[in-house]
């Protein structure tokens, strides 16, 4: 009992850092170009993790942990924030967030892909009908929103979904903060090498809110809320604790409105429900 209220508390924590990921790269995209932030993230998450893996003795990992090491690695230390920060320059967080509800159902299929498993005809069916309700949405947005944007989420989501699914497989070997650090460091010198080749000529015109919306996620988006979403999936359990993420759409659409005070339509909070609904139902087939 004990462990599972631990669970589900690191969990909402992990979910709620995550939620304002989105709106806190729009912010950070207004004083940096979006190579350079996503090379910028991830040296200075890289430099925590490191840290952390130094002071706590860990083991380096084998050679059969490498490749799926290097895969989550391009999911979501380097393809989930670079593709996230290209969509934001064309859209709003608000409106990219209604894709981030299909995460979860990117993540089960790569489950079911990588694990060999074969879920029943109605996994199929309400994982068409949230991906079905997403596209509504984007069509429905058209000379509000962009076609590239759009596209720039799919991807994104897509990639996020390999990284999630291989880092949560790879977790079982050697524990879930492990994976992410370790993904972090292994991509470091790429992540180092991007981030001096696209430093902004004139660092001292970046307002406080670029800087606050890079530190946001250097820390707590790549760092900090994978430590407390996996303790939380570990002590919890995943196919428990992972639901909170059906509530990351809500919250992030409400940071996005607060924090940035974006228009958040009931199209958006519509699209977000039925999208949550799917993706629940259709994690019980899985």
């Amino acid at each position: 009992m004990k462990g599972s209220i631990e669970g589900w508390g690191s969990g909402v924590v992990g979910m709620t850092i995550f939620s304002g990921s989105l709106p806190a790269t729009r912010a950070a995209l207004e004083g940096f170009p979006p190579l350079f932030l996503t090379g910028a993230r991830a040296t200075l998450a890289a430099a925590l993790a490191a840290l952390c893996l130094a002071l706590l003795r860990q083991p380096l990992p084998g050679r059969r942990e490498l490749v799926s090491l290097v895969t989550v690695s391009l999911g979501v230390v380097v393809g989930f924030p670079l593709l996230t920060a290209l969509a934001l320059q064309h859209v709003t967080s608000a409106h990219a967030i209604v894709f981030i509800g299909l995460l979860p159902l990117s993540t089960a299929l790569f489950g079911v892909l990588r694990g060999g498993e074969r879920p029943r005809p109605l996994f199929w069916l309400f994982s068409g009908l949230g991906a079905a309700a997403v596209s509504g949405f984007a069509l429905s947005q058209d000379g509000v929103a962009s076609p590239i944007g759009d596209l720039a989420m799919i991807a994104a989501v897509i990639v996020c979904g390999l990284g999630y699914a291989e880092g949560a497989m790879l977790t079982r070997r050697l524990g879930g903060w492990q994976v992410i650090s370790w993904a972090l460091v292994l991509s470091s010198p790429l992540m180092l090498l991007l981030s001096v080749l696209t430093l902004p000529v004139s660092p001292h015109e970046i307002t406080a809110p670029a800087w606050l919306g890079l530190a946001y996620v250097s820390v707590f988006s790549m760092f900090i809320g994978f430590a407390f979403w996996y303790h939380g999936l570990a002590r919890g359990g995943t196919a428990t604790v992972g639901q909170l993420q059906l509530l990351q759409p809500f919250l992030g659409l409400a940071f996005a409105s607060l924090l940035l005070h974006e228009p958040v339509s009931a199209t958006m909070i519509g699209t977000a429900g039925v999208v949550v609904l799917c993706v629940a139902t259709a994690r019980r087939f899985a």
